[in-house]
């Protein structure tokens, strides 16, 4: 791979023009393809396989009609103090707003709560559903306009009215404050790390190339493949992350071998040979990672990592190639002030080396206080980090709604407007199908289902059973007393489905029980029930790939419960702050919940991917002192002296963009922010860099062992790039040891 990947850098560095145009090329026709695609749509859910899933696709086939409306509104209206929404004035009021909208633009119908008995029994609180002919996506400005000044009309006659439904969901934007913050420390980050302006903007300039590409992609697939924001939203974290970090790392290595005295060109392809074989190594690891989440069976996880993985996959293209051939365009300009001052006017090459004076680098000397306190370094750091992953196992799974949203939105007020006048139950009904066609008597049997459902302790009410055309499936719905997030709610769903399963035995009937809560329910179950297989196979899979690529069992093991340690500390702080509230506050969580279902899958197999990339990053320089004869000590002090730096930057950058994206108003984006940035602090700075030298030192020699059988079967990727020295010219007989402590190499 490293001879590859060489060829690759040094045919990009003399082709830097052609390799150029073919990238700004591939950018415009993303960027064009982008602008004329429509608008995706944001889709449900779903789980196929689920009892849930499968009533609605039962209700897709017996009532078609009913699927074929699109978005809805709510409006909400409550009366003024002391008064009823039914008193004259305040009816009349409700009664002309809703008159305002029946027969709009996209309106298909509207209905009078008064003739719908949609009022509360205080008479405070009445709802009237508005459906449209139109999806969300496709409502037109005047749409919305006409629905948000309908219910200003009522509120200038003394009621309080608020909004939910479909109708004003939009697609998250990007740009805000806390993003830019996010990319302005990476850069920072960049600056400090090289110590050049121009091999950071280099940096910047190909992460937000491939990001362009990435995100244009996606846009442009929204319809035909069905992706929605956060697809693209999680395309773009993924892709600014990793984009940065990959370039640092290739950059980075060229320097190294410029100061080292090779030719710009050879020392493009070196840095491709070797720090390249890592990044694709550590991007091919993240892409397995995430398209494995397919697996699960959820369409939109599915979705969700095939957009991450197209993301990475782009990112890893454009460091091995754009990155060398940027080389060539910026020249001496992204070497260090050092370098570049002990280059002779008009020579390439390094003439003089200034030594490296003073103490040694801080990761030098933190990798020497390991090397003294192994022991202490890991109970201390393995302890913390049990103490961070205790609030894990109170991890409790489920999907946000309309209760999640910032009580400034009219969404969350018109959702605690209904469960004050209706019941915490009533935003998240229950849907019972009856699927009578093996039943010899549909209303005996319906009666009884209703029966049934009613008897059950925890249901607030059923309403009346509505037949389909053909009078072989019945449609009841039955309120639960409690919130659609509870516990009892779940306990309730559950309940159901045993109390009716004897009414299925009694009458051949089918009975499934759906609706948006019920299928958050079985999805969530699913996820909890795929975490630990899902878990199974990605540490298996790190493991395999980690002995090919370091030539050692315990290496591989080490990294394997490194990677457990730092995402059972990443679930902690889940569950800490979505959960029990702790810094909520600061990044403007209001109300508090389970954490959203497919985070703990969705971050295993990003993180599973980011760890490997430190570990890759890490441990190669220590196996290449290694195998060139250093003691295990020395070669953990030499992975730290070469690579301590660049990791903590990358660490650092990477945890900047995660971080950036918490300020979206969107539980998803929010969680997978706060939980992806924990993650990879915890993995770089805690396990990498604290436990993962520890145990080498307590290992030593046996930290490196392979047996004959195993070295004999598994491939040799030559990560470290050992195959290059016969493609490498003499070194200069001046450049002795002291050249490899230039800045640029040291940490």
């Amino acid at each position: 791979m490293a001879t590859f990947l060489y060829r690759i850098g040094r045919w990009a560095f003399r082709r830097r023009r052609l390799v150029g145009g073919l990238w700004l090329g591939v950018l415009v026709l993303a960027v064009a393809a982008a602008a004329v695609a429509p608008a995706g749509e944001e889709e449900d859910l779903s789980m196929p396989g689920t009892e849930s899933q499968k009533a609605f696709d039962l209700l897709d086939e017996r009532f078609p009609q009913s699927n074929s409306q699109g978005a809805e509104a709510r409006l909400v209206f409550q009366a003024p103090d002391g008064q009823r929404v039914t008193a004259r004035e305040n009816k009349a009021a409700v009664e002309e707003t809703l008159g305002s909208l029946d027969g709009g633009d996209q309106v298909a119908s509207t209905t009078d709560p008064y003739e719908t008995g949609a009022v509360s029994e205080d008479g405070t609180i009445a709802y009237s559903t508005i459906t449209y002919t139109a999806d969300a996506v496709d409502l037109s400005a005047s749409t919305k306009s006409a629905l948000e000044d309908a219910a200003s009309q009522a509120r200038d006659a003394g009621l309080t009215v608020e909004i939910g439904g479909s109708a004003l969901d939009s697609e998250e934007e990007l740009g805000g404050t806390t993003e830019i913050i996010g990319v302005a420390v990476a850069a920072a980050v960049l600056v400090l790390a090289l110590g050049s302006l121009v091999a950071a903007g280099l940096s910047l300039l190909t992460a937000f190339l491939g990001v362009a590409i990435a995100f244009g992609l996606v846009s442009a697939l929204a319809v035909p493949l069905g992706l929605t924001s956060t697809v693209a939203i999680l395309a773009l974290m993924l892709g600014l992350a990793v984009g940065i970090d990959y370039a640092l790392f290739i950059t980075s290595r060229f320097r190294d071998e410029r100061a080292q005295g090779s030719e710009p060109e050879e020392a493009a392809g070196r840095a491709v040979g070797t720090a390249g074989s890592a990044v694709v190594f550590a991007g091919a690891t993240v892409f397995i990672a995430l398209v494995g989440l397919g697996v699960v069976g959820i369409p939109e996880l599915t979705k969700m990592g095939m957009g991450g993985a197209g993301a990475v996959a782009l990112a890893v293209l454009v460091a091995l190639t754009l990155v060398p051939a940027l080389f060539g365009f910026f020249g001496r300009r992204i070497l260090p002030r050092a370098v570049r001052k002990a280059t002779r006017p008009g020579s390439e090459r390094p003439h003089q080396v200034p030594t490296a004076a003073g103490r040694p680098g801080l990761a030098t000397r933190w990798a020497r206080f390991v090397l003294r306190r192994p022991v202490t370094v890991l109970l201390i750091t393995g302890l913390g980090l049990g103490a961070v992953a205790l609030p894990a196992l109170s991890l409790e799974l489920g999907l946000p709604g309309d209760e999640s949203k910032s009580v400034e939105t009219t969404q969350r007020r018109a959702y605690d407007l209904l469960s004050e006048g209706f019941g915490p139950g009533f935003n998240g009904p229950l849907t019972v199908v009856v699927d009578t066609s093996e039943s010899a008597d549909t209303r005996a049997t319906t009666d009884l289902v209703v029966k049934t459902v009613r008897s059950v302790d925890g249901v607030a009410s059923v309403g009346d059973p509505v037949l389909s055309r053909t009078k072989d499936t019945a449609v009841l719905t039955a309120v639960p007393q409690t919130a659609p997030n509870s516990g009892e709610t779940k306990d309730l769903v559950h309940a159901i489905r045993s109390a009716v399963s004897g009414v299925e035995a009694d009458t051949g009937a089918g009975i499934l029980v759906t609706g948006t809560t019920a299928l958050n329910i079985d999805i969530s179950e699913a996820m909890s029930d795929a975490l630990i297989p899902y878990l199974t196979v990605v540490i298996g899979l790190a493991v395999l790939l980690l002995m090919v690529v370091f030539r050692s069992i315990l290496v591989p093991v080490k990294a394997a419960l490194g990677f457990l340690l730092s995402v059972a500390a990443a679930f902690g702080i889940l569950v800490a702050v979505f959960q029990w509230g702790w810094a909520a506050d600061l990044i403007g969580i209001e109300q508090t919940g389970p954490v959203m279902s497919l985070m703990p899958i969705l971050i295993i197999g990003i993180v599973f991917g980011l760890a490997m990339d430190y570990e890759v990053f890490l441990l190669t320089r220590m196996r290449e002192a290694y195998v060139h004869g250093a003691s295990p000590g020395e070669a953990i002090v030499s992975g730290f002296r070469h690579s301590g730096r660049v990791v903590a930057a990358a660490a650092i950058i990477m945890i900047s963009v995660f971080a950036g994206f918490i300020g979206i108003s969107s539980p998803t984006i929010q969680t997978m922010g706060v939980g992806l940035a924990a993650a990879v602090a915890f993995d770089a700075f805690v396990v990498r860099m604290a436990i993962a030298p520890a145990v080498l030192a307590l290992l030593g020699h046996r930290a490196w062992w392979l047996p004959r059988i195993l070295n004999r079967v598994l491939p040799n990727v030559d990560i470290e790039g050992e195959a290059l020295s016969r493609h490498v010219p003499a070194a200069a007989t001046e450049l002795d040891a002291a050249v490899r402590r230039l800045p640029v190499g040291r940490d």
